[in-house]
Parts: C-alpha cells; sequence; structure tokens
C-alpha cells in the first residue's frame, strides 16, 4: 500500500493507477526537442514531471525527442541539461529519441506488416487536401490499397534513399473520417536528408513526432506520459499507437494546463526570431523569459519553485499576471540579499560644517542577522539622487529643499543651505550643514524628518554600470502580435552610477539590494574594472498587485 497523499489531480491518477493496475515502479520524462533554449513555462513542466516520480519513490529520464535535425542543434542540447540542474532536479536517465531510430524503423516495419501503415505518395498540399476539415470527412489516399509487399518494399527503398525529399510518406492507416482530424491518417515518416546533430547523414528518413513520442515513452516503459493541455487532441493517436504495439507498459498520457503569463514571450519559435534578428544580445539576455535569461538576470531557482507551486497544476488554461512571480522573486532576494547603496543620477552634496572622516557601520541584510554588517566612509562630499532633491517643492516633499532637513541613511540629518545652477536651471552642488548630534542610532537633536535618503562618499565613489530591465512586451491588448507590442525601453543602461567601495567585493550571481532603488544581480561579464549590474526587480509592484 502506497502511503501518498495527493496535492493535484495528477497525483491522484497516478496513485489510482498504481491501485488499479499494481504498477511497481512509477516512471515519467521531460521531454523537450532541442530546437531551442527553456524558459519560465518550461520550468512548471519539469517541476511536474520530476516531483511526481519523487513523490511515488520513483524515476524521471530527460530525454531529447529529436527527430527533426534541421531545427536541432548541441548547443540546446546543453543549455537544457545547465537548466534543469540548476532548477535543482538530476535526471535518471539521460535519453534521445536518436536513440531509437533502428527500434522506430522496425516497429513501422511492423505495423506496416499488420497493415496498419502504408506508403503514400500524395504532395503535402494534397494530404492536407485529403484530409477533411472540421466539419467534413477526409477521403482515401489513393495508395491505401497497397499490398503489404509494395509498402514494405517502398519503405526500405525510403531509407536507403531511393526517392527525393517530400516524394513519399509513410501513414498509420486509421480513419479518415474520424471526428478527430489527429486520427485521419496520421503521417509516420517523412524522407528528410538533413544533418543530425548524434546520427549524423545515417539516416535519411525520420519520424514524425506524434509516431516517436509514444513509442518512445514505451521502450522507455514510462507509466505516465505527463504533458500540457494542446496534445490533448493527440490523446487517442497516442494511445492508437502504443494499444498497436506488444510493450508490457502501456504509458498514460495525463494533460495538464501550460503555464502562460502577461506580458511574456512563450513562443520558442518567436523567442529566437528575436535572437536571430538581434532584438535582444542572445538566449540569456536579462530581458528574456527563457531560465538562462532569468538566471543572469538574478532570479533564483527557489522563487521559481515558489512560483510553480503558487500556480499549482489545473486541468484548464488560465494566464497567471507576472506580478505574481514578481511576487516571489521579491520575496526570496529579500531574505538573501545584501544591503548596498548606489546612486543612478548623482548630484553632489557639499557638507559645509563636517571636515572629519568616519566610518559608519550598515547592516547586510537586515532579515538576516547572521549576514553581519559592513563599513561606510562618511566624508564632507557626498551624491545623493538627483531627484532627491527639489527646489520649488510642496509640502508632500519630504526629500531634500531649500532650507530643509532629510536624513541620511545611516548617519546623520543634514539641512540645505544653498545650491549651485548652471545656465540651463540644473543643480550642480548643493551646500549643506550637518545637525550635530544627530548620528544614526545616537540622535538627540531633537529634529524629526519624514524621509530617509541614500547617498555615496564622494572620495571613495566606485563608478557602476546599471542596467534597468523592463518587460519585452508593452501591457496592454493580449490579442494583438508580439510584433506590435514590443516595448522600446525595455532596456535602460546608465553608465555613471555612484556606489559605495563595500560594491568592490562583488562577484557575478552575487544578489544586492540597491536601498530605495530595488534588487540588482551582478552580471557574469562583470569585473573589478567594470561592475555591471542587472535589475531583477523592484523593491514593490508598481501596480499595487
Amino acid at each position: 500500500m502506497i502511503n501518498v497523499q495527493p496535492s493535484n489531480f495528477i497525483e491522484e491518477l497516478v496513485l489510482n493507477d498504481i491501485e488499479t493496475k499494481g504498477l511497481k515502479e512509477i516512471i515519467t520524462r521531460f521531454p523537450p526537442e532541442p530546437n531551442g533554449y527553456l524558459h519560465i513555462g518550461h520550468s512548471k513542466a519539469i517541476t511536474v514531471d520530476f516531483n511526481v516520480a519523487k513523490k511515488f519513490n520513483g524515476r524521471c529520464n530527460l530525454r531529447f525527442d529529436d527527430t527533426n535535425p534541421v531545427k536541432e542543434d548541441v548547443e540546446y542540447v546543453e543549455s537544457i541539461k545547465e537548466d534543469i540542474r540548476w532548477l535543482g532536479f538530476q535526471w535518471d536517465e539521460l535519453r534521445y529519441a536518436s536513440d531509437y531510430f533502428d527500434r522506430l524503423f522496425e516497429i513501422a516495419v511492423d505495423f506496416i506488416k499488420k497493415d496498419l501503415a502504408y506508403v503514400c505518395d500524395l504532395s503535402a498540399e494534397e494530404i492536407k487536401e485529403y484530409r477533411g476539415t472540421l466539419n467534413k470527412p477526409g477521403k482515401n489516399s489513393p495508395y491505401r490499397d497497397r499490398t503489404i509487399e509494395e509498402n514494405l518494399d517502398l519503405f526500405y527503398k525510403m531509407k536507403e534513399g531511393a526517392f527525393p525529399d517530400g516524394s513519399k510518406v509513410l501513414r498509420a492507416k486509421i480513419d479518415m473520417a474520424s471526428p478527430n482530424i489527429n486520427m485521419r491518417d496520421p503521417i509516420m515518416y517523412r524522407i528528410l536528408r538533413a544533418t543530425h546533430h548524434r546520427t549524423g547523414d545515417k539516416w535519411c528518413v525520420y519520424p514524425m513526432y506524434d509516431y516517436a513520442h509514444p513509442m518512445s515513452d514505451a521502450i522507455e516503459g514510462i507509466t505516465h506520459s505527463i504533458c500540457t493541455l494542446e496534445f490533448e487532441d493527440h490523446r487517442p493517436l497516442y494511445e492508437w499507437f502504443v494499444n498497436h504495439t506488444d510493450f508490457e507498459i502501456k504509458p498514460r498520457q495525463i494533460e495538464f494546463a501550460r503555464l502562460q503569463l502577461t506580458r511574456t514571450i512563450m513562443s520558442k519559435r518567436y523567442l529566437k526570431k528575436l535572437v536571430d534578428n538581434k532584438s535582444v544580445s542572445g538566449w540569456d539576455d536579462p530581458r528574456m523569459p527563457t531560465l538562462s535569461g532569468l538566471r543572469r538576470r538574478g532570479v533564483t531557482k527557489e522563487a521559481i519553485a515558489d512560483f510553480c507551486e503558487r500556480i499549482g497544476v489545473a486541468k484548464s488554461n488560465s494566464t497567471v499576471d507576472a506580478g505574481l512571480l514578481e511576487y516571489c522573486i521579491r520575496e526570496d532576494l529579500n531574505k538573501r540579499a545584501t544591503r548596498a547603496m548606489v546612486v543612478l543620477d548623482p548630484v553632489k552634496v557639499v557638507l559645509t560644517n563636517f571636515d572629519a572622516e568616519e566610518y559608519l557601520e550598515l547592516e547586510n541584510n537586515p532579515q538576516d542577522a547572521s549576514a553581519g554588517t559592513h563599513k561606510i566612509p562618511f566624508c564632507n562630499e557626498i551624491y545623493i539622487e538627483r531627484e532627491d532633491f527639489k527646489i520649488d517643492a510642496d509640502k508632500k516633499f519630504f526629500r531634500l529643499k531649500p532650507e530643509g532637513y532629510v536624513r541620511l541613511k545611516g548617519a546623520y540629518i543634514i539641512k540645505c543651505e544653498t545650491y549651485e545652477i548652471d545656465e540651463q536651471g540644473n543643480v550642480q552642488v548643493i551646500y549643506c550643514s550637518v545637525v550635530k548630534n544627530s548620528k544614526s542610532g545616537h540622535d538627540v537633536s531633537g529634529i524629526k524628518t519624514k524621509a530617509v535618503i541614500h547617498w555615496v562618499p564622494v572620495k571613495y565613489a566606485v563608478d557602476v554600470q546599471v542596467r534597468n530591465y523592463d518587460y519585452l512586451l508593452i501591457d496592454g491588448d493580449e490579442d494583438k502580435d508580439f510584433s506590435e507590442r514590443m516595448n522600446p525601453n525595455s532596456l535602460k543602461i546608465i553608465d555613471n552610477a555612484k556606489a559605495e567601495p563595500f560594491i568592490l567585493q562583488s562577484k557575478p550571481q552575487d544578489k544586492y539590494q540597491f536601498l530605495r532603488l530595488g534588487y540588482f544581480n551582478t552580471d557574469y561579464l562583470s569585473s573589478r574594472d567594470k561592475l555591471i549590474f542587472n535589475s531583477i526587480v523592484s523593491l514593490k509592484d508598481s501596480k499595487g498587485k
């Protein structure tokens, strides 16, 4: 008796199969096609596949469904492996559909011998025409009644390269009048002369996905083929193929809702287009929803795991607001990110009555006492954000203004005495006095301020580049084509940002909360000579969701 408490409908079905079919081991698989990089949507599928196997003490394979050599590449294979490991999963066996090319061909021969498959000479356009529509049944191919002997002869000749590409296909013989168009004699093999990333030029015929996928599952002894809802209409075909074989284990296909996010491109085809036309710097561009892009941006695997758990496993499709992913990222980073002060648009402040130089202590993370503290030098010249000073300020502006007071984070209260502007009216220098006895933690000045601003010492300031990222798509009409919704302001590079000297210890993938600004990640191109930081997420949801 299995002592498992199901947490979703998939686990309930698996548990029922164990109890009714007497399954001794649960085996699942994650079967990506290596034709692009994995994106955030795949994280849900990966989580489901691996966690179902784990919950039932089973196994989960990683199998590359590499049956289309035109679109597939070793680069994608390696990136997928890296992404799965990064998410914290490890497959039990690494498999490829191409491992089974010989076996798949032999099984196809068996289908011909059972008079369940035939070689068809119709062109792609003719096959589409013969297939019919949702409201009109298809009609049989004129080649459907070829003899078994003739089909075997032609199929072997297809394999030997006797015919040109596209001139013949092998089709399953099912039902051209089926209400499910997928069952109307689907193609099992096509002639395609293309070099495969693993088998080279050995083959000039390749199996179609709808045939290779269920057969690969059956070969591996997969008990549960867990996939997304777009394959629901393909399930009768999946079952037809496996039920007409002699495999002892008949895999069961279970569908669940795929992950759809607002303002997020979930099409590998379109993501590849962005890469190819150089709209982004690559598959790992931090604006991309790819796992490599999210990783480079600074999103953690823990945040993604939390997100997948929160959205759950559903039976019907729906769109999740991207704000929920941001929330999970923010919640995780708040616990782990080191605090630091960085000024993005600096203006100099001269402290007229402060001649000393002292070191102040700042917490590395107020959420984690074990993170310790670091020191920052305080001098008579500092940088503050330009927007933190306003000449013509109203009563609701609580930051620095003429004759006004503001507290510097971890330091003192200062008062604006005067300022200098250039011919265009831009503030060049602000002159302030330090309020005596107002040091943070020891303030006995009696002056109350309503705002605290961050700052950086001019003498020790470190020049850094900050890359602020936004969504690739503009929020709005979800029905419009991606090309009409591209955000022209998805990347803004700030080259003159100033950081406190503590930031010099930063290494790639180190995560920071830049006080009052948001969460940032040290880019992998960053070095001590050129520090680069990618924005991860804001401190708060700007929409208040």
